[in-house]
């Protein structure tokens, strides 16, 4: 119910649960604002939406002329926790890491044994041996195509997150995108209605760049970056999206680590970070600033450092 990426990286267990029984009958209940994510995904019966002002109480109420037989949450907060005590049904739960992530940020104690993904996370609130060998799923409708041409070397920009402190700089984008330029690709910029200055300041600064940032049209940004060779993003919504897709990826990770299972999910990447610092992480979701004024974590992963990375990716693909 919290954000875009999330909500993708429940597709796994969804078709994983559906692959085993397919005479389940699977309802998924989120946010409004994110349900066209999941709108054309086969696996799911029914959307149940939520405004922003949902009573969880309320919510119960309307859900139990649907006599469900399980509930599982991944969620796990005290709005799920409010809406499962509600309904009086048997549930399964999402355990979320607190106590290791707590420690992770706050005294930078590593508890975490392996990097777990956090579709395998989610899965094991049913079964550890549930999820099948595919990645995340987005089902994009046949009346979007592409704005883009067939025979271009397109490289997606994807500049845009929720929180500061997991933006590559601007600057940095700029700087990145003229050495790619000179490699003979084409820049291609996407994001959403918050991401339109940081795009137009960008594209206007590489040229014969493509500026496609639109207001928030999930499915036609969707179908522009399948055409693209490449996404270089931030870790961010359309990172999960570009893994949905199966478009091989290079994601900065700043504030951030892997260990939090946030990382692109089965499909071809590369994470770029900064290990040498101590203050790393500073958060599990992001933060509007720097608290150590410094934001090293991703001003010192430089263009040069980007590009010579992603260079050596391309080679791989």
């Amino acid at each position: 119910m919290s954000s875009l990426g999330d909500i993708l990286l429940t597709t796994p267990v969804i078709r994983s649960l559906k692959k085993r029984n397919p005479n389940l009958e699977i309802h998924f209940m989120l946010r409004e604002q994110y349900s066209e994510i999941l709108e054309n995904n086969p696996h799911i019966s029914k959307l149940i939406k939520l405004n922003k002002d949902y009573h969880p109480k309320s919510v119960a109420q309307e859900l139990r002329s649907e006599e469900y037989d399980l509930i599982v949450d991944l969620q796990n907060n005290i709005r799920s926790h409010k809406i499962n005590k509600a309904l009086k049904i048997p549930a399964v739960r999402y355990n979320k890491p607190y106590l290791k992530r707590f420690a992770l940020v706050h005294f930078k104690q590593n508890y975490y044994k392996s990097v777990m993904a956090i579709p395998e996370r989610y899965a094991e609130a049913v079964s550890e041996d549930l999820l099948d060998d595919k990645g995340l799923e987005l089902f994009i409708p046949n009346e979007f195509s592409t704005q883009l041409e067939e025979d271009n070397n397109y490289i997606a920009f994807c500049p845009g997150s929720r929180h500061y402190t997991k933006m590559w700089p601007i600057i940095n984008y700029i700087e990145l995108g003229k050495l790619l330029v000179k490699d003979r690709y084409k820049i291609v910029l996407l994001g959403g209605s918050d991401d339109i200055e940081s795009c137009e300041i960008i594209s206007s600064n590489i040229d014969d760049s493509i500026n496609l940032c639109s207001d928030n049209n999930l499915f036609q940004t969707s179908a522009d970056m399948q055409k693209c060779k490449l996404v270089i993003c931030n870790d961010s919504g359309l990172m999960h999206i570009a893994s949905a897709l199966n478009v091989p990826l290079v994601s900065f990770f700043g504030s951030t680590v892997k260990e939090f299972g946030f990382s692109p999910y089965k499909c071809k990447n590369l994470v770029l970070e900064n290990n040498s610092l101590s203050c790393r992480p500073c958060s599990h979701i992001g933060r509007n600033s720097c608290p150590k004024k410094h934001f090293n974590c991703m001003k010192e992963i430089t263009p040069s450092i980007a590009y010579k990375n992603i260079s050596e990716f391309i080679t791989t693909l």
